[in-house]
């Protein structure tokens, strides 16, 4: 069975034998939820690549200390995928965040389309991009993920065309794309998992994509590309792309 995982801000200079305290929703979380007890392993992590698994040592209310046995430092899981995803409606958007996140994507970036029928504004917008953050959060958890993904703000189609234009190679999901996401080639040195290597998925709204976003993205250095014969939920699209993508890279062999 595999052993809880819990998340807490920094494990930057933690050794074997050190005790690390975790304090907060996250223990309330622990003690309350899971009840967890003193001499049950349990796996904390910082999210930023640093792990240590021990055992409980005490319990409080909203507080439990953990006994260092082991420290596992993680790379960065390269390449790394971003994933620009249109603004689903209704909680499409957190399942598209959860599967994502437990798929390994590094980074997700709401985008607020053209063609969106989900609208970010004001209040709403700090709720749900809160929400978005915190099922990244508990998905990466689940997945017991070392590296835990990065969910930016609301972003807008220039700042994705940009993201585009910043990274080694970027698709465009669209059901008419001339080209099949199979045919697309890697950057040199992506498959092996080269550092630099940053790849971007581009995933249009219910509404579809217009031409002009098209046309931005492929200007931008996108290639337009088609999964299938089958037309996928904008919540489902990227992670199959992803999917198709990881297999193709040391991260899946």
């Amino acid at each position: 069975m595999s052993l809880p995982v819990h998340l807490v801000p920094s494990l930057l200079g933690v050794r074997v034998g050190d005790e690390v305290v975790v304090e907060g929703d996250e223990a309330h979380h622990a003690v309350a939820v899971r009840r967890l007890r003193v001499g049950e392993r349990v796996v904390l992590t910082d999210g930023a690549g640093l792990s240590v698994t021990g055992a409980v040592a005490s319990t409080g209310k909203r507080r439990l200390t953990i006994a260092v046995e082991e420290v596992v430092a993680a790379d960065r899981p390269a390449p790394a995928f971003t994933v620009a995803q249109a603004l689903p409606k209704g909680e499409r958007g957190e399942l598209a965040v959860e599967v994502l996140t437990e798929i390994g994507a590094a980074r997700i970036v709401p985008w607020a389309a053209a063609r969106s029928v989900a609208v970010w504004k004001g209040e709403r917008a700090e709720k749900s991009l809160a929400k978005w953050r915190s099922t990244a959060r508990e998905a990466a958890k689940q997945a017991r993920r070392s590296w835990f993904p990065t969910v930016e703000p609301l972003a807008s189609t220039a700042a994705v065309t940009a993201l585009v234009e910043g990274a080694a190679a970027a698709v465009v999901l669209h059901e008419e794309g001339g080209l099949p996401l199979s045919a697309v080639e890697l950057p040199d040195g992506a498959a092996q998992g080269a550092d630099e290597a940053e790849i971007v998925v581009v995933v249009g709204p219910e509404g579809g994509l217009t031409d002009e976003e098209i046309a931005a993205f492929e200007a931008a250095g996108a290639q337009t590309v088609r999964l299938g014969a089958e037309v996928l939920r904008t919540s489902t699209a990227g992670v199959a792309a992803l999917a198709a993508l990881l297999s193709r890279t040391t991260r899946w062999r």
